[in-house]
């Protein structure tokens, strides 16, 4: 076989292997409408201004309902919704809720977020400094940790949010007892809400 035919059967392999590998991606692309699955949040760049990580554990991106069971103003225009509390077999209580810069500027998120624990500020930001107060019952619950001491809360979060950005959080705390059906959600920066417990 001459030299010309082998580049020309060359050339029409690395077509035909292109093609396969364009189909094979636009397949994996998504759902093909071009929308975002249902609660996330705003796109996170892997490498946001700065460097600063822009994950979350998988588990902060829960699926939200469409209306909140609180929503509260926070400093600068950042707004909080919660959209559950919700118990959880084994005895937690688990929030979903998402935080959205409202804002005309960049808001960057306080450390105070964290909460101030030493132990914990080792695992880098988090929701651990949101608790729950049972008025009635006079206990205060606080974020669950692991057996690491890491909180179990949305963590690594982007340090900067843009307007119009958000952040999906999720926080799991202690179950109260069973008669327990409201409790004040305290969080950093934001005043006291109450939310219902489902």
């Amino acid at each position: 076989m001459s030299k010309r035919h082998m580049g020309t059967r060359r050339r029409a392999a690395a077509a035909v292997l292109s093609s396969a590998l364009i189909l094979t991606l636009s397949a994996c692309g998504g759902d093909g409408d071009g929308t975002s699955p249902k609660g996330s949040s705003s796109p996170a760049p892997a490498g946001s201004k700065g460097g600063d990580k822009a994950g979350s554990t998988p588990e902060s991106a829960p699926s939200t309902p469409s209306e909140p069971i609180a929503t509260v103003k926070g400093d600068k225009g950042v707004e909080m919704s919660v959209f559950s509390a919700r118990r959880d077999e084994g005895g937690f209580l688990t929030l979903d809720g998402v935080i959205k810069n409202t804002g005309a500027e960049q808001f960057t998120t306080p450390v105070q977020w964290s909460g101030l624990e030493q132990s914990v500020a080792a695992t880098g930001r988090s929701f651990a400094g949101m608790t729950l107060v049972d008025s009635a019952g006079k206990k205060r619950y606080y974020v669950l940790r692991d057996t690491d001491n890491r909180p179990l809360t949305t963590y690594a979060y982007r340090t900067r949010m843009e307007p119009g950005d958000s952040l999906t959080f999720f926080a799991q705390f202690p179950a109260p007892p069973a008669g327990t059906t409201q409790l004040a959600l305290q969080f950093p920066g934001f005043p006291s809400t109450t939310i219902e417990l489902s």
